[in-house]
């Protein structure tokens, strides 16, 4: 396999953690996004999309989400289960990442680039030139603050995202509270929940990776 990545960017951060904690190491090809080498033919030609992550199989199917591409290394991987061990865990920690990639991936997104310069056309990631709206950059910060209140919530009273065991979920999570600082949203004060858990799941060896 190989892991077509680049150190900085959240989405393909949560692939090198999960990885990282299933003590998995894959072959990477450093893909430089901030220099346009994902929109040139030679990354294009393996992803038409022009994002990254991109997990290339074996046979040479290639992977371009990362929900996709973490499903597949579970299942390829299945130790130690990071997707929970039973129908019930499973269906919370899936819950839960559709909760982390609307209500705070997409919120963090929307709020930088919908802002920031260098995205100028690029609202939105891919191939297609997407202006940029600056109401959408506003809500996006908005909804960081209730994504914020929202987890916060969901973390008193159990050590983790999806309960009392580590899991994809706490590590999306952190990735995006950590990208959530890119927009000058740090945790607030009044999420002491929340900054009990990030300080436990950013000591983890994996956080590093």
């Amino acid at each position: 396999m190989k892991l077509y990545d680049l150190p900085g960017p959240p989405s393909p951060r949560r692939i090198r953690i999960f990885l990282a904690e299933k003590g998995v190491e894959v072959e990477t090809v450093p893909v430089n996004i901030r220099e346009g080498e994902h929109m040139q033919e030679a990354f294009a030609s393996k992803n038409k999309r022009r994002t990254i992550p991109a997990l290339e199989l074996d046979n040479g199917t290639v992977l371009t989400e990362s929900d996709a591409i973490l499903r597949y290394l579970e299942e390829k991987f299945p130790e130690p289960p990071l997707f929970g061990t039973d129908p019930e865990e499973r269906a919370v920690v899936n819950n839960w990442l559709h909760i982390i990639d609307v209500d705070g991936f997409c919120a963090v997104a929307d709020a930088l680039r919908n802002s920031i310069s260098r995205f100028e056309n690029r609202a939105l990631t891919g191939s297609r030139d997407i202006a940029q709206i600056p109401e959408l950059a506003e809500r996006g910060a908005k909804r960081i603050d209730y994504f914020f209140e929202d987890l916060e919530e969901q973390l008193n009273g159990q050590t983790y995202v999806a309960g009392d065991s580590y899991t994809v979920a706490d590590i999306c999570a952190l990735v995006v509270v950590d990208f959530a600082g890119m927009a000058k949203k740090d945790i607030p004060d009044n999420c002491p929940n929340i900054k009990r858990w990030h300080e436990e799941v950013s000591a983890r060896p994996s956080a590093q990776a």
